[in-house]
């Protein structure tokens, strides 16, 4: 097999981080300036486009020969952009992706960070391997429109021939990156990416490229109530407070505090609903309170991320992020921000999207009351499906809940989802030693469902009285005073979950003490170290043969006091790249949702052979465009329900809807 490495520059007048890669390259003035490319680790060398030059006959030739892997960092970009620029068919262009290694997505499945100069820095490339810092000020000179000045002629773009000296460099750059992203693929070479892995990823960038209709009616309309209702509402605000701009936190808060003559930490979202729910006796500040929540409704920016992501043909693509969390390997989101949607209460969402489309603010507020937050509710409903389609959406129930019950063989929970599938009563009945059967609507003892259901959310990966408390336990009516029992109750009715957590802290703890390999149910964990590049792992596999990656471990006392595990990993809050503590129930939280996400890879894969069109997937839910006639629901669920190959007995059930726009109640 040959190797080709390969790294190009382009240009497009649309705005990438705002409108993702498949509008950028469908963009009319698109264009390849630079290919980098070396083959079988040669020296690399350059083709540069603008200057009239050609990419060898003899790379063609095996850019397109089934004896050729070709290597780049995200190579989605230049899978996309080397399709268009050799005119590619559509079943030319998916055929080709078999061809494609992604250096990103290894990377990520090593535990490392995303972006090239990020992941240089996590593996210790030395500095002549690294990517170039000057990279970005090169690519906004040439990649992009530039402001016309009377000083640059008034041109809208900057060309080879205005900076002779920075193209140069730019070159360079170019050239570099390949020879960064071959030393970043070396390194990780002793750790590949599993094979099922590399077929799933190019399932992923099928579902992207094809992507999924948006209702265009409903966007612009929904961005016009909004506009019209922030005026009034921001008008109501500066009236009552007389600021300049009431959504200035810090005018805000100076003038709630001379208001209500006490201190405010933050408007955060949390803090205003606590201060609203705690009642306000001023009534001017009661509403300038609600107005705050009603301005901070995120309902435009998801209908202007959409405006920005749509293409010509209408559809909205690259909305997943393969491997977007590199611990799990779970899917992110992008550009709208699919995992991330309000949900749907009102019950009429037909005549609520007709209102929008229409711009009728008066009817929106006449019929529902906020027209903020039933903007929000319709985000999910600017979705559709393809011309004379129908959305088939199923999920997976219950799924994390499902996975933990079967890897730590709490046999009750098991027995519960092999029949009524009620878990928060079932949980509520072990918890409180009440009958199941007395946990009903109308009975007293119903009242414990709900402290059934907060545990289930809270306490499977360890939680204490805190995670009750930010999954909503307070104001789900509970006290404080009694969120410990709950906590006990919950452990005492769990007793092999709870064996669970600890079995995994030990095995992790001895298997980075001893370097030694240790089993926890079907689960193997292991130190890995390549004495060649000097990396070091300790590595959980998982029953479908993909393992968890925890860079650089040793054990140091954790805040606690504690001997624990800790590993190099980027903080979730920061984002920055350095060392992290782990323990049980987090170990067990990354395997039950790394499993839980392997359930998901295969069932998209089946329902892809079995001619379903997946358009988009959030979190355990797969969203399928198909023609009217074939949108049967039994039949995808039923595919979701089937076993999964390397978990015997692990019960799998899934619900949905077949309908005319994505919802979620």
């Amino acid at each position: 097999m040959h190797h080709l490495s390969i790294d190009i520059e382009t240009y497009s007048s649309v705005d990438i981080q705002k409108s993702g890669l498949y509008k950028y390259v469908q963009s009319g003035d698109f264009e390849i300036l630079l290919f980098a490319y070396s083959l079988d680790g040669a020296p690399v060398r350059i083709v540069d486009l603008t200057a009239g030059e050609t990419i060898p006959e003899e790379i063609r030739g095996l850019m397109f020969s089934q004896d050729c892997v070709l290597h780049a960092y995200n190579a989605a970009f230049e899978w996309y952009c080397l399709s268009k620029y050799f005119c590619l068919t559509e079943l030319a262009k998916n055929l080709w992706l078999s061809q494609w290694r992604c250096t990103m997505l290894h990377g990520l499945y090593c535990g490392f960070p995303s972006g090239l100069a990020a992941i240089g820095d996590a593996i210790g490339l030395p500095q002549d391997k690294k990517k170039m810092s000057i990279g970005k000020a090169l690519i906004t000179y040439f990649c992009k429109p530039c402001k016309p000045t009377s000083a640059n002629g008034n041109r809208t773009r900057n060309l080879p021939h205005h900076a002779p000296d920075k193209w140069t460099l730019f070159i360079i750059y170019c050239i570099q990156d390949v020879v960064t992203e071959m030393s970043v693929e070396s390194k990780l070479s002793a750790f590949p990416v599993p094979e099922d892995v590399q077929r799933q990823w190019e399932l992923d960038q099928r579902i992207n490229a094809y992507g999924v209709r948006l209702d265009l009616g409903l966007v612009s309309g929904a961005v016009s109530c909004s506009e019209k209702i922030n005026a009034e509402l921001m008008e109501e605000a500066m009236r009552i407070t007389g600021l300049d701009n009431p959504k200035s936190v810090a005018q805000l808060k100076k003038w709630l505090e001379a208001e209500t003559d006490s201190e405010i930490d933050n408007l955060s979202k949390a803090t205003v609903s606590g201060m609203l729910d705690k009642g306000i006796p001023q009534e001017n500040v009661k509403r300038v309170l609600q107005l705050r929540q009603e301005l901070s409704k995120s309902s435009v920016k998801k209908y202007t991320a959409m405006e920005n992501a749509v293409c010509r043909d209408g559809r909205a693509r690259g909305l997943i992020q393969f491997y977007g969390a590199n611990r799990t390997g779970r899917w992110a989101g992008r550009l709208i921000q699919v995992q991330n949607l309000p949900r749907t209460y009102i019950e009429d969402l037909s005549l609520a999207r007709d209102f929008a489309k229409n711009s009728d603010n008066f009817m929106l507020q006449f019929t529902y009351g906020s027209v903020p937050d039933t903007l929000s509710q319709l985000i999910r409903t600017a979705f559709i499906p393809s011309e004379g389609n129908k959305f088939v959406v199923a999920d997976f129930s219950a799924i994390e809940a499902r996975v933990i019950a079967w890897l730590a063989g709490e046999s009750w929970r098991q027995e519960v989802f092999a029949t009524h599938g009620k878990i928060y009563e079932a949980s509520a009945s072990q918890m409180f030693h009440v009958p199941i059967e007395r946990i009903k609507k109308g009975n007293p003892e119903y009242a414990l469902r709900a402290k059934g259901k907060v545990a289930e959310l809270a306490l499977g990966y360890q939680g204490s009285v805190g995670a009750l408390i930010n999954m909503g336990a307070l104001s789900m009516g509970l006290s404080e005073e009694e969120l410990p029992d709950i906590v006990s109750a919950w452990r005492e009715a769990n007793p092999r979950i709870k064996d669970l957590w600890y079995a995994m802290e030990q095995a992790a703890l001895d298997t980075v003490k001893n370097f030694c390999p240790n089993v926890v149910k079907c689960l193997t964990f292991r130190y890995e170290f390549d004495p060649v590049s000097d990396i070091h792992f300790m590595t959980i596999t998982l029953p479908s043969g993909r393992r968890l990656f925890y860079p650089s471990p040793t054990i140091l006392d954790n805040n606690f006091g504690k001997p624990a595990v800790h590993y190099m990993g980027q903080d979730g809050n920061s984002k920055k790249w350095g060392q992290l503590s782990t323990y049980g129930g987090k170990l067990t939280e990354n395997v039950v949702q790394a499993i839980a996400r392997d359930c998901l890879a295969v069932t998209l894969e089946r329902l892809d052979q079995a001619g379903y069109k997946t358009v988009m997937h959030i979190h355990d839910e797969a969203v399928i465009d198909c023609p009217a006639e074939n949108a049967n629901l039994e039949d995808v669920c039923e595919l979701m329900r089937q076993p999964i190959p390397w978990a015997p007995g692990l019960l799998l059930n899934a619900d949905g809807f077949v309908g005319d726009y994505y919802k979620k109640e």
